[in-house]
């Protein structure tokens, strides 16, 4: 490296993975893991993607755990040794090069000549800037630290012409820019395994050219992974569906700063169906009306469920209910969002009204927290009567939605918008609905799947179909 440095003028060393090098193993022995997203969401519908990314991401760290200890030694490989000889080439003693220069001179009784200037710049990359050993970070051997956050939709845009530029499309420059939107958090590689997943599906469909039909079905199937080939009893397919469209229908009547990407009853590997949204613009700030709205999506399963199977519910609202709950205790204890103004978090850190970390003597929960919960749960209760009051008014829409579903298995978010609006759809023509004879028969067939669920048949009438 010295040697380059000099015959150049200069070099630059590149390490990648640099926690993996500068890892004394503080995270790994004593540090905190995440909980797995199916631990906090459940496994039978997935609750956070129904949150916007603020919601789902402070659920996540609500819900951090402690790991033990993972291994000895350095955690990421490198060993202290390792790590011990890298602060030393960064920062170390510099011997004076060349034989002559160390011993001949020294032997004569002369004077060594100094160290030479190496010119040499140490670049670090690593997506763990937590784990980097202090020592590494100190003046004199990493000085600076950047953070490379996700690129920004014009920057999104430039990288899917430039993959594109590379294959046959019909692509116009607004379905560019909407597919831009559409993936608010691609990277560079996400971009080009998508690209490269749109021309797998136009090849297999015997053309040589990328359409927008093939970027959307390769979007989904990088996002949510391939479905399971498995196929719903009746009646439960017709559960499913309506619980989805719950969803789909509140976010699209509340929810203004997320738009729905997609809806599916297709089973996953961790849910039975989703319904994804999106943020349509880059956005920094999130206000206590969108965090409100963000629950009410989640609360749709639990408030339709009940208004559409006779105050029966299933077990798949639990992730919802998990993500609704994490998001009101925030809203309510930390944000400044609720009726308090108090932040829980530091009466907590200071012990406010109960000495020991909030417990009594006699380990009862403190009145503070008490009263904590109380608000959490007048809160939650007021949103799910005001979901439920949206949900009755748009009833028919829910039906609708869930027949589209059934039908079609997975829904783009302008189609689901197609059917609640009784619109043409790219691909589902919503106008059908706006019939009463054919709603007058889609309720029948609601009744019957009702019925069917109660009694675990199969429902007397038959799907109606468009």
């Amino acid at each position: 490296m010295r040697k380059l440095a000099l015959r150049y003028g200069g070099v630059v060393v590149f390490f990648d993975e640099a926690d993996s090098l500068g890892n004394r193993g503080a995270i790994s022995s004593g540090g905190q893991q995440r909980a797995s997203e199916n631990s906090i969401f459940g496994t039978s519908c997935h609750g956070g993607t129904y949150l916007s990314p603020a919601g789902a991401s402070a659920v996540m760290r609500e819900n951090f755990v402690v790991g033990g200890a993972a291994g000895m030694g350095g955690g990421g490989g490198g060993g202290m040794g390792t790590l011990q000889a890298l602060l030393t080439e960064l920062s170390g003693l510099k011997k004076p090069r060349g034989f002559f220069n160390r011993v001949v001179r020294r032997t004569l009784g002369m004077r060594p000549k100094s160290p030479p200037k190496y010119r040499i710049l140490v670049v670090m990359a690593t997506n763990m800037p937590e784990a980097l050993d202090e020592a590494l970070l100190r003046p004199g051997r990493i000085d600076r630290m950047y953070r490379v956050g996700y690129p920004s939709k014009a920057g999104r845009v430039r990288t899917y012409e430039g993959y594109l530029a590379k294959v046959s499309h019909s692509l116009t420059s607004e379905e560019i820019d909407k597919l831009a939107t559409i993936t608010p958090y691609a990277t560079g590689a996400t971009i080009k395994d998508t690209i490269n997943e749109a021309l797998i599906t136009a090849i297999r469909n015997g053309r040589d050219s990328i359409t927008w039909p093939d970027v959307v079905k390769a979007k989904q199937l990088k996002e949510l992974g391939p479905s399971e080939d498995v196929e719903y009893i009746e009646r439960e397919r017709h559960a499913v569906a309506v619980h989805e469209s719950c969803h789909a229908v509140m976010a699209h009547r509340v929810r203004q700063h997320m738009a729905i990407d997609l809806a599916t009853i297709e089973k996953g590997s961790d849910y039975l169906g989703m319904v994804a949204s999106i943020p349509p613009d880059d956005q920094f700030t999130r206000w206590r009306t969108e965090y409100e709205s963000d629950i009410l999506v989640s609360l749709a399963s639990l408030a339709g469920e009940r208004m559409f199977f006779d105050g029966d519910n299933s077990s798949g609202v639990s992730g919802d209910l998990e993500s609704a709950t994490t998001i009101a205790s925030l809203m309510e204890g930390h944000w400044g969002m609720g009726m308090t103004i108090s932040s829980h978090a530091s009466n907590r850190r200071f012990e406010v009204g109960a000495p020991g970390g909030g417990k009594t003597v006699d380990g009862s929960v403190t009145e503070i927290r008490r009263a904590l919960s109380d608000r959490i749960e007048d809160n939650l209760s007021g949103l799910l009567a005001k979901a439920e009051k949206i949900l009755i008014k748009n009833r028919s829409q829910v039906l609708a939605l869930a027949h589209a579903l059934e039908t079609h298995k997975t829904l783009s978010g302008d189609d689901v918008a197609a059917v609640i609006e009784r619109r043409v759809g790219p691909i589902v023509d919503g106008r059908p609905y706006l019939d009463k004879k054919f709603m007058a028969r889609i309720e029948e067939y609601h009744r019957s799947a009702v019925v069917a669920h109660r009694e675990h048949r199969t429902p007397d009438v038959v799907i109606p179909l468009t």
